[in-house]
């Protein structure tokens, strides 16, 4: 198949990142596991953390799993925390003005990933930690090393992705574009990040692309990331249902129309609202033209008809953003992460475990659930 270039679409930012040469291994504290799937899925990061010496710190909502579970699961060979996610209203997270601009929109995101990852770094801030890998359920790491050698460049950057040679890990629309010849790559995400947490003070946005956020800088447009490694996302169908496409819309356009400014060497501020004009009429362009190749694509007609339906899901969400909304969440978020920063200061630190999980909720709010024991052999902590 030809491979398809568009100008309404940047197949590829990875300009943005550098790729060092090298870097000497260096201590994880720990690898941080959002999920909701059943505990079997945690073999993968048990194995991990077993292996590198590291705590595994498992965050669990949804009625497939637990703390419990998982820890029945893993074991006693591994230093675990496993932590039972309640409503996010009840821990100690600031009140994000990003999450207030979307609350009650058809705009808002209604997944807790952001919460439990904005939740492992205030973990790691009150325990002290300052090197830690996010690591989702569905990503496999052939190499654990590649893992210490991306800590190892923590040194120099605030953050480094692993790079994914398996399923390609992007939205439902660049699925689409690459289904049709487009050029499309992947971008270094939370599936497979490691982050150094007393230097880099971001935090997760509730918002489909919220590891993309999380590397940005108000000031520098984005922050000091590298690729190193190598790892493995398992497959899935991003087109089983439109509404995955529909939820993903906003999130999507916020993320790619701030990376076109940062492609092209420009400042966050460049973001204004004739800049969102111009890219939302350029994103109905992209979609448009997708669906328009939609011939080329090697599927099925019934396959064909789910990839048009997701796209024009899509185009049906494009069609109720608006330029100075983007501005505004934009603005919104600049304003979250300093009030982030300030919020981390208010976090004790280098707390045992126990007194550190209490610590993470809010004033007259049940303490978290969980399940916390160190590996078998070892002193427990707190």
């Amino acid at each position: 198949m030809t491979v398809l270039e568009t100008p309404y679409h940047h197949g590829s930012h990875r300009d943005l990142l550098w790729t060092p040469d090298g870097s000497r291994p260096a201590k994880i504290d720990a690898i941080m596991v959002p999920t909701v799937r059943p505990p079997v899925y945690l073999g993968m990061a048990a194995k991990l953390a077993s292996h590198l010496g590291c705590t595994l710190v498992t965050l669990h909502s949804g009625r497939w799993t637990s703390a419990g579970a998982a820890a029945e699961r893993i074991g006693s060979g591994v230093d675990l925390i496993a932590i039972d996610v309640p409503d996010p209203s009840t821990l100690r997270l600031m009140n994000f003005e990003t999450s207030r601009l979307l609350a009650g929109t058809r705009f808002a995101r209604k997944t807790d990933t952001s919460a439990k990852r904005n939740l492992g770094l205030l973990l790691a801030h009150a325990l002290g930690w300052q090197r830690i890998i996010f690591l989702d359920d569905d990503i496999q790491v052939p190499d654990p090393g590649d893992l210490q050698r991306a800590a190892g460049l923590l040194d120099t950057y605030n953050a480094v992705g692993l790079e994914n040679r398996g399923f390609p890990d992007n939205s439902v629309v660049c699925h689409a574009f690459r289904m049709v010849g487009g050029s499309q790559k992947s971008f270094i995400g939370g599936g497979a990040l490691a982050v150094h947490t007393s230097r880099n003070r971001s935090f997760f946005p509730e918002i489909y692309n919220e590891d993309w956020f999380y590397m940005l800088d108000p000031g520098k447009g984005i922050q000091s990331l590298a690729m190193a490694g190598a790892v493995q996302q398992s497959p899935y169908d991003p087109f089983r249902n439109a509404h995955r496409a529909r939820m993903e819309e906003f999130g999507d356009v916020m993320a790619e129309g701030i990376f076109w400014v940062l492609d092209q060497g420009h400042p966050l501020d460049a973001a204004d609202a004739r800049h969102w004009r111009e890219f939302l009429t350029r994103r109905r362009g992209f979609i448009e033209y997708i669906l328009g190749h939609l011939d080329k694509a090697p599927v099925t007609g019934a396959e064909r008809e789910r990839v048009a339906a997701a796209l024009r899901a899509s185009l049906g969400r494009l069609a109720h953003i608006d330029p100075g909304f983007c501005e505004r969440y934009l603005q919104a978020w600049i304003t979250d992460r300093a009030g982030w920063e300030r919020h981390l200061r208010t976090i004790r630190r280098n707390l045992p475990v126990e007194p550190a999980l209490r610590t993470l909720s809010k004033k007259g709010c049940s303490p978290i659930g969980h399940v916390a024991h160190p590996a078998r052999g070892t002193t427990a902590r707190g």
